[in-house]
């Protein structure tokens, strides 16, 4: 971002500056991108052959958690190409008739985004086979006996899928992907370069140790760097304080700790630990005991716990591992059922 647009940022309404700075954030270029250096080699030798040879890039499947960049990849992409972007989702597409429209609408060259692409309904799914392959599909008109089939040809356009369960497409979609990208959690180092760039842009002075403290409480993840930074703005703003001490008081009130833990991991294990003397617990017993969704723990907190090693899944259920004790200091018991292997 340019000196006179940071300039405009910050001279415009605090509503209106959210905005920009949600809009800002996104790198536009694949060298601005922070992170995962090699699906940005790779994507760099796609586009680049692409453009060599005048034609559309292969469709490309971005997988990995939420919150690592796949929609920015997928906007880097169009822009990369100079192609217009058009952006839907898979909840959106419950009807063949819904993709159709979409697809049908395209213009030569256009980028069509599918976020979270394994949740569309399957007759859209099988469409979808047709169209990318093909850039053709099939359109059936009347019922019964003396329904036809009208085939229909597409513009040619590339397809940019991104899914947080790739597991969860069905493999003659999954094949049809030209170039399929896994986006991995990313390294301190690289989420104090992301903080470092949007600090920038709201003013935010930070010191090396401030930074270093946001970056390992966010959770591999930039999208929760840069929400915890915001927090950070916000602390230092009312209670006119700055530096490493200003991080841990504003993290501390938002309750995110040392490890980037929020209050629902720290319920979770606590349960674990002071209830079920650390496991094995079952998945609905623990959902229940927290009173959360079972699909909200399994999807949104353990993954994340059993990253940093505080938590292992068992055939008979989960266990809290002895670091997890540790963490919140609590007492482990001298026996149980895995010993002190964990």
């Amino acid at each position: 971002m340019t000196d006179s647009e940071i300039s405009i940022l910050r001279s415009t309404p605090e509503s209106e500056v959210e905005l920009a700075f949600e809009g800002a954030l996104r790198p536009r270029t694949l060298a601005e991108f922070v992170g995962q250096s090699k699906v940005r080699a790779q994507l760099q030798l796609l586009l680049d052959a692409a453009k060599l040879q005048n034609r559309t890039p292969d469709h490309i499947l971005l997988a990995g958690p939420p919150g690592l960049g796949k929609t920015t990849l997928a906007m880097i992409v169009a822009e990369e190409s100079g192609r217009p972007l058009r952006v839907s989702s898979g909840p959106a597409i419950q009807h063949a008739g819904d993709l159709a429209a979409v697809l049908s609408s395209l213009v030569p060259g256009e980028v069509l985004f599918i976020d979270e692409i394994h949740r569309m309904a399957r007759s859209a799914e099988e469409m979808l086979y047709l169209a990318m392959e093909d850039f053709r599909i099939d359109i059936m008109v009347g019922k019964g006996a003396g329904a036809t089939t009208i085939p229909l040809d597409l513009a040619p356009f590339t397809l940019v899928g991104a899914t947080t369960r790739s597991g969860l497409l069905p493999n003659p979609l999954r094949d049809r992907f030209g170039f399929t990208a896994h986006l991995e959690f990313y390294e301190s180092a690289e989420l104090e370069q992301v903080l470092a760039r949007a600090a920038s842009l709201i003013g935010l002075d930070l010191s090396p140790s401030a930074k270093a403290e946001i970056a390992t409480r966010s959770r591999g993840t930039p999208r929760i760097a840069n929400r915890l930074l915001r927090r950070v703005r916000d602390f230092s703003l009312v209670h006119n304080s700055d530096g490493v001490d200003a991080v841990r008081s504003a993290l501390e009130l938002y309750d995110v700790d040392a490890l980037g833990l929020d209050r629902l991991d720290r319920a979770v294990l606590r349960i674990m630990l002071e209830r079920f003397d650390g496991g094995p617990v079952g998945l609905n017993t623990l959902a229940v005991s927290v009173g959360e969704e079972a699909e909200t723990i399994e999807s949104v907190v353990e993954p994340f716990l059993v990253r940093i090693g505080l938590l292992t899944r068992s055939p008979r259920g989960r266990v809290a591992t002895k670091r997890a004790w540790a963490h919140l200091g609590i007492s482990r018991p001298s026996s149980g059922l895995f010993g002190d292997d964990l």
